[in-house]
């Protein structure tokens, strides 16, 4: 006669898996007046690659970060209050790089210094991008995995509240900070800081799959500052949806995942390769 083991089943905690409606945060905008400066600096000292196929001339250039961009358009300097949380894929080829561009940027903000486990780098304009190594954030290699933003004392529960209400975010609250959870592996942070400078209208983009209801608390709170099109809309200002209380500004340009560019192939080089050190086949960086 035959028996059967009978296995005590598995328990796993399901909510771990869920993602909350917005579902990746796309590129990060801030506006640069030199557009061979910002290309010197992004390409051939961060490693980044120049989007091939879009091409803006001298008002625009788009840099590819894995499945992130930076758009930089043509205007005066505009710096994000906080800093870019950047993997790259090798942090001693980046701080060749960097050391080797220093002496063409010596007459700009740019800097960078090197930690026990990650680079902060400075662009020429005084945006922060702090570079960590593949591993810190599940398998991403090269991507933007985080924005932290600076913002005032006393916002960051309010803050957790408004991206619980209008986009139906996991969030972690602590002492003086949160995060917002943003599809997979990546997340928004808010650090309260005794001091900001003004806002100066540098934006992030999102892909939500919820479309119409944040769209509908937004409007009726009166906070949608621009009607795009059929796929898109924008807000900047972030309140608590306790009281009605502003609390921060970054503008949100939110896409539908309708959105011609969801999901775009961005090309990604291997900023390894060299002319004395080429390898056939090795030009394109693999996610």
């Amino acid at each position: 006669m035959s028996t059967v083991k009978k296995h005590r089943a598995k328990k796993f905690n399901r909510a771990t898996e869920d993602v909350g409606n917005i579902l990746a945060m796309e590129h990060v905008n801030v506006t640069v007046p030199d557009q061979a400066l910002a290309t010197n600096f992004y390409v051939n000292g961060m490693g980044f690659t120049r989007d091939p196929y879009m091409d803006f001339g001298p008002r625009n250039v788009w840099i590819n970060v894995g499945n992130q961009q930076f758009h930089l358009p043509t205007s005066k300097p505009q710096v994000l209050r906080g800093h870019v949380g950047v993997v790259v894929p090798d942090l001693d080829e980046l701080e060749l790089r960097l050391t080797r561009l220093a002496p063409r940027l010596n007459e700009t903000q740019f800097a960078f210094r090197r930690s026990a486990d990650a680079i902060t780098v400075t662009c020429p304009w005084g945006n922060q991008i702090k570079c960590h190594a593949p591993g810190n954030f599940g398998d991403m290699k090269l991507g933007i995995p985080y924005i932290e933003f600076n913002v005032p004392a006393g916002t960051a529960a309010g803050i957790t509240r408004f991206y619980e209400k209008v986009f139906n975010c996991a969030t972690t609250l602590r002492k003086s900070s949160c995060e917002v959870e943003v599809g997979r592996g990546q997340t928004l942070r808010f650090k309260e800081t005794k001091s900001q400078p003004d806002y100066d209208g540098h934006h992030i983009a999102i892909y939500i799959v919820n479309f119409s209801e944040p769209h509908s608390y937004l409007k009726n709170k009166g906070l949608i500052t621009e009607e795009t099109d059929a796929h898109q809309y924008r807000f900047q200002t972030i309140i608590d949806p306790k009281n009605g209380k502003k609390l921060f500004d970054i503008e949100h340009e939110v896409r539908s995942l309708h959105h011609p560019m969801y999901e775009r192939f961005l090309v990604n080089r291997n900023a390894s390769q060299s002319f004395s050190t080429y390898k056939q086949g090795h030009d394109a960086f693999v996610l």
